[in-house]
C-alpha cells in the first residue's frame, strides 16, 4: 500500500475516532484522508458489494429501506446514514465502518451529480434510480442534464444492472446496454388523460408530442403512453398491484402478491418502500424477511421525524422542490387537525440558490387544513411569507421569525398539539442542530 494511502487512512480513522468521541457527525474524515491520497476510496472500497441509490427525492428513506432488509438477510451493511451523498461524506462512511468478515455489502445514497465522479472509484453491481424532478435549477440545471450527470456514470459501471423507476418516462429515454429491471405501480387503469398542466417532463424522448396517461400516481409518474408513436412505459419487473391503506404515519400495499407495511406515511414514500421491495427480490430474499426489515423502518433525518417539543408532537419534513414540497403537503392532508404549520426557506448552495420553486409547488393545499397558526423562518422568511399569503392563507394568523431559537419557544406556546415544520434542506439541518442540542433528537440518524 502507498504511504499517502496508509497516511489518509491513519489521519481519517482517527478524526472518525476523535469525533465519536465528542459525538458529532462530520465529513472532515474524508476530506482528510482525500487529502492525503484522492484516490483513497478504490482502496476502502475494493471488497465491497455495491448498492448505489440515487434520484431527486427519496434517496435517504430508500437507502434506509434496503439497509433495513439488507441487514436481516447478510448482516451488518455500510451506509451513510445521514445524507453526506457527496465523495467526502461516503469516504468518511468507509472510514467510520469496522471491517466484517463474510459479504460485504454497502448500500450508498450518492448525490445526482457526484455520481460520475464516485464511479470512478467504485464499481456498483446495482444502480437504484427513483425519480428525477427540477431541483436546485441554479446547480443541476433541467431534468435532462440531471439524468446526463447519472448517465455518466453508469457507463464507469458496464456490467452494473440498473432499477429504474418504470412510471418515470424520463428513466426510457435512452437505451442503455447494461441490464434494466423497472418497478412501479400497477394497482388500477383509469381513461386515458393528460398530467397536470405544471407538470414536467411529460414530452415523448421520440416524438416530442406530449404523452398521455393510463394512470398518474402524482407528478409524471404512471402508466404513460404517446399517442402519436409505440413509446409507453415497458411491462414492470416489480409491481405495486394495491394500495391497502395510507395514512400520514404510515402505508400498507401490496407488490407481487406480498403484503407490506412501512411505518412513514405518503404515497410518494411507498415509491421508496417499492424500490427497496425490488433490491431485496433481486437479491432473492423472501418476503418475510423483508416484512422483518420493513418492521424496523422509521422516518430519517429530517424526513417526517418525530420528536416533541414540550407537550407538542412535532414533525419535521425536508422539502426542497416544487414535487417533493407537493407531496410532502398531500401527506399532510391525511393528518387530523389542528396542528401549526412552520415553513422554513434557506437559499445555500446545499438547498440551491434559486427559491422560485416556491411558486410551483402546491402550498394552497393548506387552505384545506385546520391550520389555526403559521410561522415562518430561515434566510428567506420573507419570500415564504408571501407564497402563503398568496396562497390563500390569512395574513394575520402568520408569524415571521428571524431565528430558528424562536420557533421552538412559539412551538412550546401554541394551543394546538401538533406541529407541521417543512424545511429546506440547510434550514432543516439547523433545526435539527438546534434540537439536538436541547436533546429532542440525536445528532446522527442511528
Amino acid at each position: 500500500m502507498k504511504l499517502n494511502t496508509l497516511l489518509g487512512l491513519a489521519a481519517g480513522k482517527t478524526s472518525a475516532t476523535a469525533l465519536k468521541m465528542l459525538g458529532r457527525g462530520s465529513t472532515l474524515p474524508g476530506k482528510l484522508a482525500l487529502k492525503f491520497d484522492p484516490h483513497i476510496l478504490d482502496q476502502l472500497a475494493k471488497d465491497y458489494e455495491i448498492v448505489l441509490v440515487t434520484g431527486t427525492n427519496g434517496k435517504t428513506l430508500t437507502t434506509s429501506l434496503i439497509v433495513g432488509i439488507l441487514s436481516e438477510a447478510f448482516g451488518q451493511v455500510l451506509t451513510n446514514t445521514s445524507g453526506a451523498n457527496m465523495i467526502t461524506g461516503i469516504t468518511t462512511t468507509f472510514l467510520k465502518t469496522p471491517q466484517k468478515n463474510g459479504k460485504k455489502i454497502a448500500v450508498l445514497e450518492v448525490d445526482e451529480a457526484s455520481v460520475p465522479k464516485i464511479c470512478d472509484y467504485i464499481q456498483p453491481s446495482l444502480f437504484v434510480l427513483s425519480n428525477i424532478f427540477r431541483d436546485q435549477m441554479d446547480r443541476f440545471g433541467e431534468i435532462y442534464t440531471t439524468y446526463q450527470f447519472i448517465l455518466d456514470g453508469i457507463k464507469k459501471a458496464p456490467e452494473a444492472t440498473i432499477l429504474v423507476n418504470g412510471d418515470s418516462p424520463i428513466f426510457q429515454s435512452v437505451d442503455l446496454p447494461n441490464p434494466v429491471l423497472s418497478f412501479g405501480f400497477d394497482h388500477k387503469e383509469e381513461e386515458a388523460h393528460l398530467a397536470h398542466y405544471n407538470t414536467e417532463g411529460i414530452l415523448c424522448p421520440k416524438c416530442q408530442h406530449i404523452l398521455r396517461y393510463k394512470m398518474i400516481t402524482y407528478a409524471n409518474l404512471g402508466n404513460y403512453f404517446c399517442p402519436n408513436c409505440s413509446f409507453a412505459r415497458k411491462p414492470l419487473d416489480y409491481r405495486l398491484t394495491e394500495l391497502v391503506e395510507l395514512t400520514e404515519k404510515s402505508s400498507r400495499f401490496r407488490i407481487d402478491d406480498q403484503e407490506y407495511s412501512i411505518n412513514i406515511g405518503g404515497l410518494y414514500n411507498i415509491y421508496n418502500a417499492l424500490a427497496a421491495v425490488a433490491v431485496a427480490e433481486f437479491y432473492q430474499i423472501p418476503a418475510e424477511t423483508i416484512r422483518a426489515g420493513f418492521d424496523k423502518s422509521k422516518a430519517v433525518f429530517g424526513r417526517q421525524e418525530t420528536f416533541n417539543i414540550g407537550d407538542k408532537e412535532c414533525t419535521l419534513v425536508l422539502i426542497k422542490n416544487p414535487v417533493g414540497a407537493t407531496q410532502a403537503l398531500e401527506m399532510i392532508q391525511l393528518a387530523p387537525g389542528p396542528f401549526t404549520m412552520s415553513f422554513l426557506l434557506n437559499a445555500n448552495y446545499a438547498d440551491g440558490i434559486d427559491t422560485s420553486w416556491i411558486w410551483d409547488a402546491e402550498f394552497e393545499r393548506i387552505q384545506n387544513m385546520d391550520i389555526p397558526q403559521v410561522f415562518t423562518g430561515g434566510v428567506r422568511h420573507a419570500e415564504i411569507s408571501r407564497r402563503i399569503r398568496v396562497a390563500g392563507y390569512p395574513a394575520n394568523q402568520m408569524t415571521e421569525l428571524d431565528q430558528l431559537k424562536d420557533l421552538v419557544e412559539a412551538i412550546q406556546q401554541q394551543e394546538a398539539p401538533r406541529a407541521y415544520i417543512l424545511a429546506t434542506y440547510t434550514a432543516m439541518l439547523e433545526m435539527r442542530e438546534l434540537l439536538a442540542n436541547q436533546h429532542l433528537v440525536s445528532k446522527e440518524m442511528k
